[in-house]
């Protein structure tokens, strides 16, 4: 895990597991699902383990530790490599065994568990946790039952769009959701337009990059930066395909809090 994530929106990465299936068009060039492949990690598809990241609790305290001696909140993005929403899946370790505790397979969703209550606990307040899902409608499934009510004041509950499609059916299942939210618009492939955004607290938009990148135009980023700012969320540009430069006036980094 990186103390100081190359993602430009958030301060480190933590990945509690690695490996995920593929949910909608936006998954089609993913680069998680390349690296495991690189790496040698059979830990892509529904019928597949997940891999267990032991270094996940040290980084964490890690991250606090940094984040309070500079006396500020960082950032955490989880997860690069996994989605903390998908169904509880099995767990294997560096040498591909199955993990267990007590004679029992220890599956994704305990360690999911477990940081929900360290966070309830109060163990990172310096830390914001950034959600972000493809699987939205596993918000209010998995989280405890009282941050259905009262959410954590460090936790923000992101998802994960790229057309018109997909917004629209994001936005509207992400209501039932209480809390700080954000959406990740990234790989757009086709032109949004935001319409009502209530209650969304901040909005990321990219493109695609890599060999097999879909084209983006630059006018899809002048339409949402302009909709962003007149409906007052805080916008955050963040490429167009890594290649190409971004316009002076597209150079927007803003954050929430």
């Amino acid at each position: 895990m990186a103390q100081y994530s190359k993602i430009e929106w958030t301060h480190s990465t933590l990945n509690l597991w690695s490996g995920c299936t593929k949910v909608h068009e936006g998954c089609d060039h993913c680069y998680a699902e390349a690296l495991s492949h690189r790496w040698g990690n059979d830990v892509w598809g529904n019928d597949k383990p997940r891999k267990l990241t032991k270094s996940a609790p040290a980084d964490l305290l890690h991250f606090q530790r940094t984040a309070a001696q500079a006396g500020k909140v960082y950032r955490v993005f989880v997860g690069s490599m996994m989605d903390i929403f998908e169904k509880p899946m099995p767990l294997i370790d560096t040498k591909g065994l199955e993990v267990m505790s007590e004679d029992k397979p220890v599956l994704t969703s305990h360690l999911r568990q477990r940081l929900f209550e360290q966070i309830s606990q109060g163990v990172y307040p310096n830390l914001l946790f950034l959600f972000l899902t493809k699987r939205e409608t596993n918000i209010n499934k998995y989280i405890p039952e009282d941050w259905k009510v009262n959410p954590p004041s460090n936790v923000m509950f992101g998802a994960s769009v790229v057309n018109q499609t997909t917004f629209d059916r994001v936005t509207e299942n992400m209501k039932a959701v209480n809390g700080k939210k954000f959406l990740s618009i990234e790989p757009q492939l086709d032109f949004i337009k935001l319409g009502n955004l209530q209650g969304i607290d901040w909005i990321i938009q990219g493109g695609e990059s890599g060999p097999r990148k879909r084209p983006f135009k630059i006018e899809w980023a002048y339409s949402m930066r302009d909709e962003a700012q007149s409906l007052g969320i805080p916008y955050f540009f963040k490429q167009i395909d890594k290649i190409q430069p971004v316009p002076e006036d597209l150079m927007i980094k803003q954050f929430p809090f």
